[in-house]
């Protein structure tokens, strides 16, 4: 395999300084979902931990460096879930930790990252424009800032669940994650192409937040004017060079999907896996719906990245009106 930006002894170290709270993680296969889907199915479960997502594998890195380099600030631009990873990290460290999202973002999210003492600064644009002003504030400011998947840390943190699904490998043939910045999909896909060769890794993007799978398939950057889709954790316009470069390595296909299949996805996973997660986190269950004759016969695994939902708007994707 050419080489990533990565290194499958960093990502072994980086167990030893991840709060073990965010390792070794649920994987079981989840027989209920198997005749919806037509094919076996294992959940890596990245909800159950203090920030619910996969994120703090890769802040936990982060940190444990700041804190032990000088820097005792930090900024970073956020969805909501790297946000929260990174200011329940830093506390933990005794970091500054300031965090720059869109107003818009779920309210759920960005509630979590005050109450875990970080400095909130909203933008009125999408996470392109908190992008640019947390790189605003590190100049002005002179501190630290983390860029998700562009930093190595955050890749490598996330390659921690590919150390993890490299053990079990011979039980599973296909592995469907998340794709969004793309430190999941490298971070896992660098591992797996290096332990478990033999495993298909698939990209799951939406449709109307394509950008990066547009870039894998063309093998350049290809960037959107715009996102249209309720998985607020996937959707950036503008991919990194450096990311996508790594994702040409490990990555098999990426797939686009439509927002009803999410919803559905979503829908399945409460109904059949007793599961609340994010949309983000129902991509890979969205990408066997639309394709079942490809998935036929396999046995998949589908990480589940993320459950920070707004419940308001939870309940109307899933038509779950709460206890009678």
């Amino acid at each position: 395999m050419q080489q990533t930006r990565l290194d499958t002894a960093r990502i072994r170290a980086a167990r030893q300084v991840i709060d073990p709270v965010f390792l070794d993680t649920p994987l079981y296969r989840c027989e209920a979902l198997e005749p919806r889907l037509g094919c076996a199915v294992s959940v890596k479960l990245e909800t159950a931990n203090p920030v619910r997502s996969f994120k703090a594998r890769g802040t936990e890195v982060v940190a444990t460096l700041l804190a032990g380099q000088g820097p005792r600030a930090v900024v970073c631009a956020s969805a909501g879930n790297l946000g929260q990873a990174l200011a329940w990290s830093g506390r933990e460290r005794g970091l500054d930790v300031t965090v720059v999202a869109s107003r818009f973002a779920t309210a759920a999210k960005l509630d979590r990252i005050r109450a875990l003492d970080a400095r909130l600064e909203l933008v009125d644009g999408d996470h392109e424009m908190a992008r640019e002003r947390a790189a605003a504030v590190a100049r002005s400011d002179g501190i630290r800032l983390v860029e998700d998947s562009l930093d190595i840390e955050t890749c490598e943190g996330a390659a921690t669940i590919g150390v993890e699904l490299a053990g079990a490998a011979p039980l599973f043939d296909t592995v469907l994650i998340a794709l969004g910045g793309g430190a999941l999909a490298t971070g896992v896909g660098h591992v797996l192409k290096a332990l478990a060769p033999g495993v298909e890794v698939i990209c799951v993007q939406p449709l109307g937040a394509p950008a990066m799978t547009y870039s894998w398939r063309q093998r350049r950057v290809v960037t959107t004017d715009s996102t249209d889709t309720i998985a607020d954790g996937v959707a950036g316009r503008c991919p990194v060079p450096a990311v996508l470069e790594d994702l040409l390595l490990v990555v098999d296909d990426a797939v686009l999907v439509r927002e009803a299949s999410i919803i559905a996805g979503m829908r399945l996973l409460l109904e059949h896996a007793g599961l609340v997660v994010e949309p983000s986190a129902a991509l890979g269950i969205a990408a066997i719906l639309e394709d079942r004759d490809r998935f036929a016969g396999r046995h998949v695994v589908t990480v589940v990245c993320g459950g920070n939902v707004d419940l308001d708007a939870y309940h109307r994707w899933v038509g779950y009106e709460g206890p009678s």
